[in-house]
């Protein structure tokens, strides 16, 4: 039996996550970049980090840093020399919490957030977040600019804010809401990178959910909150269709979770 695969730490999720050739395109089968590779491109060419230091912030040996390494340079010749799509996606990686003894103080993406959005949370709640805009679902995950944030414990609300995103969107939102120790996520319309973010951050997804907010969190408490288990929404179209993107009954012990990973 084959060892488990470990988590390779990332500091935050890409924000483009596809590249398309000006020309002849269409038809041809891209190159698929996973985050782990790209966090790897990212540390040592833009950062100008050794593989040791890569390996040190990833959480994972030299030998396997180098070999990540290896398989994303020979994707982007592959991408740039045969003029293929490109596109970020997959891997077995999460989000960094920002106490990795190897993050750079101040520089470090992640204890930012942690000291903006930092938020106490006993070991018995339940923390819901839900995209918000005026005591609704807003149906635009990449576009909310707030959350409202639920704590929950034995089935009931005991207390909530409206937190503000501070213009971050898309892949970074499940920075935030890593930050702010979300356990859930409700909204409307979610692009399948911000979902594949939310999974490595461990946050369960109800998407594809409409309608006023306080009664969704309720609903959810209560096991009857209607949502998409595999909603599919672009970045280009997230909830353009009035949040019909339909409803199925919650299902027992659904997360849009990798199983994949080991600590």
């Amino acid at each position: 039996m084959s060892r488990p695969t470990k988590c390779r730490t990332i500091c935050y999720f890409p924000q483009t996550t596809e590249f398309i050739p000006v020309r002849d395109a269409e038809g041809k089968e891209p190159v698929i970049l996973t985050v782990d590779e790209y966090e790897t491109v990212q540390l040592i060419d833009r950062e100008g980090l050794s593989q040791e230091q890569c390996s040190q912030r990833m959480q994972i040996a030299r030998t396997t840093a180098q070999k990540i390494y290896d398989s994303a340079r020979r994707k982007l010749a592959d991408a740039l020399v045969d003029g293929l799509p490109l596109r970020i996606e997959g891997g077995e990686c999460r989000l960094c919490d920002g106490r990795n003894q190897f993050c750079q103080g101040k520089d470090c993406h992640m204890q930012v957030l942690y000291q903006i959005y930092q938020r106490m949370k006993g070991e018995t709640i339940m923390r819901i977040a839900v995209t918000y805009e005026d005591g609704r679902i807003f149906q635009h995950f990449g576009h909310t600019e707030q959350f409202k944030v639920y704590d929950a414990e034995d089935g009931k609300i005991v207390s909530s804010e409206v937190v503000s995103t501070n213009g971050k969107g898309h892949g970074a939102l499940a920075e935030v809401l890593n930050a702010l120790q979300a356990d859930v996520l409700i909204c409307g319309g979610i692009g399948g990178g911000a979902q594949a973010a939310l999974a490595s951050a461990g946050i369960q997804l109800y998407g594809g959910v409409n309608g006023d907010a306080d009664a969704a969190v309720e609903a959810l408490l209560a096991g009857t909150l209607e949502y998409v288990p595999d909603v599919q929404c672009s970045h280009h179209g997230e909830g353009h269709h009035g949040g019909g993107c339909g409803g199925h009954h919650q299902e027992e012990g659904h997360a849009c979770r990798h199983g994949h990973c080991t600590d």
